[in-house]
C-alpha cells in the first residue's frame, strides 16, 4: 500500500465543508506560546483540502506526540519547527513549519518505504479546535427545503449548532414525499441535513437523543413481498407475483395502523404505531466514495433498527469536522429484520439535541434506551453483523467498566440480547443488547 494511502485511509484523513471550522483566535499567541496540544491539520492534497489530528509536546525545544496516529519526534527553535513522523511500513511524513498568528503553516514530504525516490509535498495548516460555546443551549425551528441523497461531507450544511441545542424539523418518507403528500424530491431514502456540529472533530463522538418522533400524516407506504435474504426457493417461487405497493392508514388517536385496502383474511388486522427512524448518519470519511443514503456501515446510516424511537439516544463516530450529521427515512412501524423491504413508510416530526464526546470515537454505532445499551453490527453477511456487534459491546463493556476479557465474556455470556435489526439492504444488521438492570453492579471506570 502507498505511503499516501496509508496517509489518507489509515490515519483518518477528512474532507472539510461548510462554515469556517476553526477559531484561530483560540490558538495560542506568538508571545509566550505553547505547542502543547491537540492540533486540527488542514493539509492540501493536489487541491483538496484533507484534515486529521496533531498531538504536539513541547519540553525544552523537543517536540513529542502523533502526527495523524504516527509517533513524532522533532525539534523547535524559535518559530520554527520541524518534525519527521514514521508509520510501521518506513514511511515518512517530515513537516517543516512556523508558528504565526496561534497557527503552524508549513509543508508535509511524505516518502514511501516502497518508494523513496518519489516523495511528495504539500502544504497544511494547522490550528486548535475551538472550544465549547458557552451560554444556555439553543432551540432551532428548521424547515428543510434540500434532502440530499448521499451521506457525504461535502454537501453544504443545512445548520450549524452546537452541543446541547435542540433542532425540531421534518423529514419526507423513503420515496421522497412530505407530510402533505407532496414529492420533493427523488426516492431513495433522501435526509434531512447535514447538520453541522461546532467542536465536533475526527476522533469524536456525536451523541443525537431524539427527543421527539411523531407522525406528521395518515397514511404509510409498504410492500408484500419478502427479501431474498429471508427465504428459500420454494417461498420465492411462491411470491413470484408479489412486489406490489401497500398503503396503510395511520389512526393516531386509535395508535393502530391497518391495511387501506386489506384481503378478506386481513380485514381485521393491526399493529401498533412504534414511529422510528431509519436513518441516522454523521458523514463517513472521504477517502472512499460517499455511499448513497440506502447504506449502511461504520458511520450508522441505513441502520433500520426499530428501537431508533422517541426518547432513545443515538452514538456515531465523527470522521469529518462538523460531524455533519443526517436523519431520515421515518417509519410508522417496522417489524425486525425490515423483512418487506421496506417498512411503513411515511414522512415524520423530529426533534432531537446534539452533544460530542471529545477524543473518544465509538467503533460503530451504538444506541441506548432507558432500560438497555445497544450496540450494533453491520456487515454484508449476519455473521459478520453478529461478530461486528459483539465486539462493539465487548468494547463498550471494557470502556465504561474497565472489564477484562474474561469478565466481558462472562457478563455477556449471561446478559446479551441479540435482534437481527436489518436484512433488507446491502448490510445486514445485528444488535446486541443488555439491560442496564444487569449492570448496577460494575463500578464505573474512573478512566
Amino acid at each position: 500500500m502507498k505511503n499516501i494511502l496509508l496517509f489518507g485511509i489509515l490515519t483518518g484523513i477528512l474532507l472539510l465543508s461548510g462554515p469556517a471550522r476553526f477559531d484561530a483566535s483560540q490558538a495560542a499567541s506568538d508571545g509566550g506560546r505553547t505547542l502543547t496540544g491537540k492540533w486540527i491539520v488542514e493539509a492540501d492534497f493536489y487541491g483538496t483540502p484533507l484534515y486529521f489530528q496533531m498531538e504536539l509536546n513541547e519540553e525544552s525545544g523537543k517536540l513529542s506526540g502523533k502526527f495523524g496516529g504516527r509517533k513524532l519526534e522533532g525539534t523547535v527553535a524559535g518559530n520554527s519547527i520541524h518534525f519527521v513522523a514514521k508509520d510501521e511500513q518506513g514511511g515518512t511524513e517530515e513537516c517543516t513549519a512556523m508558528v504565526q498568528g496561534g497557527r503552524i503553516t508549513g509543508t508535509i514530504v511524505s516518502t514511501d518505504a516502497d518508494d523513496p525516490s518519489h516523495p511528495r509535498t504539500h502544504t497544511f495548516t494547522a490550528s486548535l479546535p475551538p472550544p465549547r460555546r458557552a451560554g444556555a443551549p439553543q432551540r432551532h425551528e428548521f424547515t428543510p427545503t434540500t434532502f440530499y441523497r448521499q451521506f457525504s461531507a461535502v454537501n453544504k450544511p443545512v445548520l450549524t449548532v452546537s452541543p446541547g441545542d435542540t433542532v425540531h424539523t421534518t423529514t419526507v418518507d423513503a420515496g421522497g414525499t412530505d407530510e402533505k403528500g407532496v414529492t420533493r424530491v427523488l426516492g431513495g431514502n433522501p435526509e434531512t441535513g447535514p447538520f453541522y456540529v461546532e467542536t465536533a472533530m475526527p476522533g469524536d463522538t456525536l451523541v443525537v437523543h431524539l427527543s421527539r418522533l411523531r407522525l406528521n400524516r395518515d397514511w404509510a407506504g409498504s410492500d408484500d413481498y419478502v427479501v431474498p435474504r429471508g427465504i428459500d426457493t420454494e417461498w420465492a417461487v411462491k411470491l413470484k407475483d408479489a412486489g406490489k405497493s401497500v398503503r396503510w392508514h395511520l389512526d393516531t388517536e386509535r395508535g393502530v395502523a391497518t391495511v387501506e385496502k386489506p384481503t378478506e383474511h386481513l380485514k381485521n388486522y393491526s399493529v401498533p404505531l412504534r414511529p422510528m427512524l431509519g436513518c441516522v448518519a454523521t458523514a463517513p470519511p472521504p477517502a472512499a466514495a460517499a455511499p448513497g443514503t440506502g447504506d449502511s456501515g461504520g458511520y450508522g446510516g441505513n441502520m433500520d433498527f426499530n428501537e431508533v424511537i422517541e426518547g432513545a439516544t443515538v452514538y456515531l463516530p465523527v470522521r469529518t469536522p462538523g460531524a455533519m450529521l443526517y436523519l431520515g427515512d421515518g417509519h410508522a412501524a417496522q417489524g425486525d429484520g425490515e423483512l418487506n423491504g421496506n417498512a411503513l413508510e411515511t414522512s415524520m416530526d423530529v426533534e432531537f439535541a446534539v452533544d460530542v464526546i471529545p477524543g473518544k470515537r465509538v467503533p460503530g454505532p451504538r444506541v441506548e434506551s432507558e432500560t438497555h445499551i445497544m450496540a450494533m453490527g453491520l456487515d454484508g453477511s449476519i455473521d459478520g453483523a453478529f461478530r461486528d456487534a459483539t465486539v462493539n459491546m465487548a468494547e463498550w463493556l471494557t470502556e465504561k467498566y474497565g472489564l477484562t476479557p474474561s469478565e466481558v465474556a462472562e457478563v455477556m455470556g449471561t446478559s446479551a440480547e441479540y435482534k437481527v435489526s436489518e436484512v433488507a439492504d446491502r448490510n445486514a444488521g445485528v444488535v446486541v443488547k443488555i439491560n442496564k438492570k444487569r449492570l448496577e453492579g460494575l463500578a464505573v471506570s474512573a478512566k
